[in-house]
């Protein structure tokens, strides 16, 4: 459902060269995926067997008791909508490899071979086994008439995108893994049947060896490696498990466990679909022809998802990776300004200050570019300019926090030139319509640009990634700057980067508190008169809807083109117990609506550095005509 394939990684107890007993632990294994919809289940390496069976992998004996437990195994499926591979030696003409087959429903779909044969160190698999490369064709296996070789891809029939490849073990070790010819050729899933043995700190070389092939191939991956059971003569393993989706680790099995483990989670086949659709030098690759298996399995009804969804995608997550990228997407800020005040020669910075969040990001990202030149923090020209609907608090911020930076600081009341407007035009001032916000908007950015040409300086813009994608923005007022350098951060990521920002000590000088309380204020344009106690009476998230959800809406339209329904259902899950199913609609209706509307704004947007995966520059990342219209997603949400 919504691209999710289910896929999970079995490790299961066993036993050396003992067949049946392996077999029925994988049958148990395979009894218990069935039960949890479970769409495709991986084994390890050789699991019939076992690895370690040294010499005994040339006895006859083992060979056909391999044989009997795939057939055992195959005859298990019969009934179950689960796809397994599973691994065994299999003997053809008078050579053994090392393979792994798919079986579905009672049916051998294909058998694989290891192409890569390790024979160095602790390993001497050629002592055994032929490598698979160039094998290809049909074989008798179990009394069917199956394909082999390293190329077969098996693709559901009636589930979209679920299609999967299949390497062995040290395959994912070579300089160019067959996962990379298997996913150029349409693979969105690779199942690794693995025997890796444990050594000291090789679980995490192999966890990012999985993570990253599965971000160069843009594919989910599952790999299963023997554990339990397996001999410690000379080595140990542990029962490494993973599954990875395009280099993010979704589920992780625990090492060393005595007992049988699985690892379940959903892959999203969509999105690495899509991911694909869009990477062009992905698509300039050389795809070799592959043989398609295909296997009559179609959509389950799942009553859950087996994977967590992030309510919030742009905020990064862990201490230590958290600080590295909240001062890696500052420093792309304040290099970018840099750059342009450089190239510029300009001879100032001048920014509106309000008190809110985007302009404080702003402004101490110019402090931050002054400090980073050389230059004295004197250049950047900060300018309050209080209207109709500023408050005390917010006031008070603004002029606390420049002092504190220690720029210059000018305040310009913008409201007796906004009153002289209404009379010029002709408007009531006391009708608090579009007009009267949009008129101290106005003023205030004609302020700003004035002041930069007397100051032969350049005006930072402040709006932000969330604001620029549901246009919240006064066309030609707080829209447009000289350089916008929030332009690329969405809302969310703006509070954690203040926060950082605010516990660190780089300004050198202490504006934390200052920071703390901004960051407890209300998001507010302030266009309107506060209330009768000097509070914010506008508050944008009433308005428009939480910047959460809308940064949640964003991250999944833009960037992997999801529809509609599917992003309501993957909100139904990030922020279940937080927004109920009819909240959640009502605001994702809106995004849909103002998304489209608001593109003319978007279309002469002001320069600004990209920071993240997303970008709404029309230079840049979205090339979206202004006129397009909205029916085909609002009326899909009709449907809900």
């Amino acid at each position: 459902m919504y691209g999710f394939v289910r896929c999970a990684a079995a490790v299961p107890k066993m036993k050396v060269a003992d067949c049946v007993y392996n077999v029925k632990e994988i049958i148990a294994m395979i009894e218990t995926a069935s039960n949890k919809d479970v769409d495709l289940l991986v084994f390890p390496e050789l699991c019939i067997t076992g690895y370690t069976c040294s010499d005994l992998f040339l006895q006859t004996s083992l060979l056909t008791a391999a044989e009997k437990g795939l057939e055992a195994i195959a005859e298990e499926t019969k009934d179950k909508d689960t796809v397994v591979v599973v691994g065994l030696p299999v003997n053809i003409g008078n050579s053994l490899y090392n393979c792994s087959v798919a079986v579905y429903k009672g049916c051998i779909l294909g058998a694989v071979p290891k192409i890569f044969i390790p024979n160095y160190s602790e390993y001497y698999e050629k002592r055994w086994f032929r490598s698979g490369r160039g094998i290809n064709g049909n074989i008798v296996l179990c009394g069917q008439s199956i394909p082999i070789g390293t190329n077969l891809i098996f693709a559901a029939e009636g589930i979209e995108n679920f299609t999967f490849g299949i390497e062995v073990c040290e395959d994912l070790w070579a300089n160019i893994p067959p996962s990379c010819s298997l996913t150029l050729s349409g693979a969105l899933i690779i199942a690794n049947t693995s025997a890796s043995n444990e050594l000291a700190s090789k679980n995490e070389h192999r966890r990012s060896l999985v993570s990253n092939q599965s971000s160069r191939c843009i594919c989910g991956y599952i790999y299963s490696s023997s554990g339990v059971g397996e001999s410690t003569q000379d080595m140990v393993f542990s029962g490494h498990s993973i599954i990875c989706e395009k280099g993010s680790v979704l589920n992780e099995g625990k090492l060393f466990s005595l007992e049988s483990e699985m690892i379940i989670s959903d892959i999203d086949t969509e999105l690495l679909a899509n991911d694909r659709r869009k990477n062009m030098s992905y698509g300039d690759e050389y795809s070799p022809a592959p043989e398609i298996v295909s296997f009559p399995m179609y959509e389950k009804n799942k009553n859950n998802l087996e994977r967590h969804i992030n309510p919030y995608p742009f905020i990064p997550h862990g201490n230590d990776m958290a600080e590295h990228r909240c001062e890696n997407i500052f420093n792309i800020q304040v290099s970018g300004l840099a750059r342009r005040l450089q190239h510029t020669k300009a001879s100032s910075l001048v920014i509106g200050i309000s008190g809110g969040l985007d302009s404080t990001l702003a402004l101490l990202a110019a402090v931050r570019a002054c400090d980073y030149l050389g230059i004295d923090r004197k250049t950047v020209l900060g300018v309050t300019m209080p209207g109709f609907g500023t408050t005390d608090r917010t006031y008070n911020n603004a002029v606390s926090l420049m002092k504190t930076l220690g720029i210059r600081i000018r305040e310009i009341p913008i409201a007796e030139a906004a009153l002289l407007h209404f009379k010029n035009i002709g408007h009531d001032p006391d009708v608090h319509d579009i007009t009267y916000e949009n008129t101290q908007a106005r003023e205030r950015t004609q302020i700003l640009m004035d002041l930069a040409n007397k100051e032969n300086g350049l005006v930072v813009g402040t709006g932000d990634l969330s604001e620029l994608a549901l246009g919240w923005a006064t066309y030609n007022g707080d829209h447009m700057s000289m350089y916008g350098v929030n332009s690329g951060v969405p809302k969310t990521l703006v509070k954690v980067l203040v926060s950082w920002i605010a516990d660190s000590s780089f300004l050198g000088c202490d504006v934390s508190s200052i920071l703390k309380d901004i960051l407890d204020t209300p998001v507010s344009p302030e266009l309107l008169p506060p209330d009768g106690n000097d509070n914010i009476n506008q508050k944008t998230e009433e308005i428009v809807g939480p910047y959460e959800l809308h940064d949640f809406f964003i991250y999944y339209a833009v960037r992997y083109g999801f529809s509609p329904k599917k992003i309501y259902y993957l909100a139904l899950n990030a922020f279940d117990g937080i927004y109920d199913g009819n909240t959640i609609l009502k605001w994702l209706k809106n995004f849909y609506k103002r998304f489209f509307t608001q593109q003319f704004k978007r279309s002469c947007l002001p320069d600004g550095p990209k920071v993240g995966s997303i970008s709404l520059s029309p230079r840049g990342d979205w090339r979206m005509p202004s006129d397009a219209v909205n029916t085909v997603w609002l009326n899909e949400l009709e449907d809900l």
